[in-house]
């Protein structure tokens, strides 16, 4: 493959994007939530409503802690009923939302690559360029996945410095991140947004339209709810190694989707499409 043309191709799409407020800005306003707004509210809670309110709604949570492996309740120890809620909620309850950042990036750009290029008018200029179909294929996955990563990498920078400005009162120290969020930002986050990408860049080179293309892939955030489900009700906890096990297993399923997209995927079907 050529580099250098597979670089060309990433940095048209990604000028591009950046030209369409309409699919960046949304994907810039769900990290206000969950990078400041989400922690704000737990954090703020228990700092303001009474102790005995707190250790009553402590009752299920301890219920959680109790089930969890002996490693990550080693997390709560000589915690207050306050740093306990806190801890939960921030350290392990919040923690797989943050995957539908990289996922909803990463679709977004990806849904936007052929279908707004045909929008746009722009498709039978690029597929008639001497380039492999292959080529072609990566500049758009790259186009997607790194700006993905790296919005999802700097709201979770914004959240480390929320959770332990806003927690300081609470806590005396920086507690924040836990050990089981260094996988989930540096391995399993790449992972999840390879994998929105490949779906959607996949996809839509096979539909018609923008909107066709995201919300076909918005079924992808099921994966993503069945992790948060798994947590909350303490069936399953991103532990450092579970995390590191899922975002293998992502990978994996990331390797095989990108074969077989690139082995599929013929610049000729598209052009008798515009």
């Amino acid at each position: 493959m050529n580099w250098r043309s597979i670089r060309a191709i990433a940095m048209k799409d990604f000028k591009e994007v950046r030209q369409n407020k309409a699919a960046w800005i949304p994907a810039l306003a769900l990290p206000l939530v969950f990078a400041v707004g989400m922690p704000l509210l737990f954090i703020g809670l228990p700092q303001l409503i009474p102790v005995k309110d707190v250790a009553s709604e402590m009752g299920d949570i301890q219920d959680l802690i109790v089930r969890m492996p002996a490693n990550v309740q080693q997390v709560f120890a000589s915690t207050s009923l306050e740093q306990a809620f806190v801890i939960y909620g921030i350290g392990f309850m919040l923690a797989p939302m943050f995957l539908i950042m990289p996922l909803m990036f990463s679709s977004i750009i990806g849904a936007d690559s052929f279908v707004g290029e045909r929008e746009r008018k722009t498709m039978e200029a690029l597929l008639y360029t001497p380039t492999s179909d292959g080529t072609l294929f990566m500049g758009k996955i790259i186009a997607s996945v790194v700006p993905a990563i790296l919005l999802s990498w700097l709201s979770y920078v914004i959240y480390i410095v929320v959770v332990n400005a806003t927690s300081w009162p609470l806590f005396g120290h920086i507690w924040f991140p836990l050990p089981a969020w260094w996988p989930l930002m540096l391995w399993l986050t790449p992972a999840i947004s390879l994998l929105g990408m490949s779906a959607t860049v996949l996809i839509s080179s096979r539909v018609k339209t923008f909107m066709e293309a995201y919300q076909l892939t918005g079924s992808l955030v099921v994966l993503v709810l069945a992790l948060m489900v798994g947590q909350i009700s303490g069936v399953l906890y991103l532990g450092v190694f579970s995390t590191f096990a899922i975002g293998t297993l992502v990978w994996i399923v990331d390797a095989v989707l990108i074969y077989i997209s690139v082995g599929t995927f013929n610049r000729t079907s598209l052009i008798a499409k515009i």
